[in-house]
């Protein structure tokens, strides 16, 4: 039996040599389907973890929302006017609003607003402040690379603590120093330095402020900046299988109900929800990769339809020899799996090698990036996963063996004595 097969696999390689040039070509066309569907893979992926990436300091499942000008009437209110949130708002959101995972109200004033200078010793930068409670951490995605977070304590007991991001300590403190525990000024007033933060992408719109920024506990900013009770906006993130687009609709609700807002004043309040950006940008590549895989199997389809058309002109040049296998014996079986294993040699060997090619290129094209620091925020680290790979070999395999069926079903269906007189 091991000897038939070894015989078998001298008879195809000794065919595959007889017709260098068709073979070549034909397994060419293997290749660069397969070739060509890697690819379009592997730039979909670096495509996606781009998109992803704008995402990446921030929960997807989280809302923002903030006042506005009101743009209707309501129990004796006019047209236009501002309303704020306050520190009540907040306990009364928590204690009404069941769904919700972590809220935090928050407040900023920014570097250029100029009344909110930070000085260290010599240095002196004017930076975004925000005052926070500790659970933004859970919505604002922040590193904390040195030291702590701001905590329930800091808040309750308006202590004059600071959190500073890692741009901020080099405007503010000399190379070495270590600021955890130092002493900053804001506006005069005295606050110690308790941790260091890094935000996790430098892909977010708001990085250049927020990388410069310190965090103070809402409590205590409140009260440095004569806040009295206000607030800026709320943060807020919902529970595993609750949907965040519900718990803004209730949120307004609330508020509006509070702060006497029209409840068809939609326009009353701003709000910006991330579980619905993500989802637009989740489904925008559903539809990419769906176009990728058709492209790419209609592509590798092109090329098995070349190999199943030369096993096709092979089986009918071998017309002869094969009548002459089957009269000393060969059974339709056996001459059928030698033009199946010729049609798999033939899509087998350049797919591997068009698979390896593929992972080669986009492996490169990620150090390439990499090695030259390009500032490529849309396309980062393209690659293809184990299970693509898997997939794609999957597809080769079952497309080679259908490449040959019909030559290999050819093969045997006239009569010996009719093979054996064909010219």
């Amino acid at each position: 039996m091991i000897r038939f097969e070894m015989d078998i696999w001298q008879e195809i390689l000794h065919t595959v040599r007889q017709n260098r040039l068709r073979s070549l070509l034909t397994a060419f066309g293997v290749f660069w389907g397969l070739f060509m569907l890697v690819i379009m893979i592997g730039a979909g992926q670096g495509l996606q973890k781009g998109a992803y990436s704008e995402f990446s300091g921030y929960a997807t499942n989280s809302v923002f929302i903030w006042s506005r000008v009101t743009t209707k009437p309501y129990k004796g209110f006019p047209i236009g006017r501002r309303f704020r949130f306050t520190n009540e708002d907040t306990e009364i959101i928590r204690h009404m609003v069941p769904g919700i995972s972590s809220l935090a109200p928050r407040s900023r004033k920014r570097g250029r607003d100029g009344d909110n200078n930070v000085s260290h010793k010599d240095r002196t930068a004017t930076l975004t402040i925000y005052g926070d409670y500790p659970e933004v951490q859970n919505i604002r995605l922040l590193q904390i690379i040195s030291g702590r977070f701001l905590n329930r304590l800091d808040l309750a007991e308006h202590r004059k603590v600071a959190v500073i991001g890692e741009e901020t300590v080099k405007l503010l403190f000399e190379k070495d120093t270590p600021p955890i525990g130092a002493i900053i000024s804001i506006n005069n007033i005295s606050f110690q330095v308790v941790g260091v933060y890094r935000l996790p992408s430098k892909n977010d719109e708001d990085y250049e402020e927020e990388a410069k920024s310190v965090f103070l506990p809402l409590s205590t900013f409140q009260q440095v900046f004569n806040w009295g009770e206000t607030v800026g906006w709320f943060s807020i993130t919902s529970q595993p299988h609750v949907k965040i687009s519900d718990v803004r609709d209730e949120v307004i609700r609330i508020l509006a109900g509070r702060h006497a807002v029209a409840p068809e004043d939609e326009r009353a309040f701003g709000s910006w929800n991330m579980e619905d950006e993500f989802q637009k940008i989740a489904d925008l590549f559903v539809g990419i990769r769906f176009i990728v895989w058709f492209v790419g199997i209609f592509t590798l389809i092109a090329g098995i339809i070349g190999v199943s058309n030369i096993m096709l002109i092979v089986v009918k040049e071998r017309t002869r020899e094969i009548g002459i296998k089957r009269t000393v014996g060969a059974t339709p079986f056996s001459v059928i799996s030698q033009v199946l294993m010729e049609a798999l040699l033939l899509t087998s060997i350049p797919g591997y090698l068009s698979l390896v090619c593929g992972v080669a290129v986009l492996e490169g094209v990620g150090r390439l990036i990499q090695i030259l620091k390009l500032d490529t925020q849309m396309f980062q680290d393209p690659g293809i996963d184990f299970t693509a790979a898997l997939l794609a070999l999957a597809v080769l395999t079952i497309a080679g063996t259908l490449a040959g069926l019909i030559p290999a079903y050819r093969a045997v269906q006239g009569k010996p004595v009719e093979a054996l007189r064909y010219e």
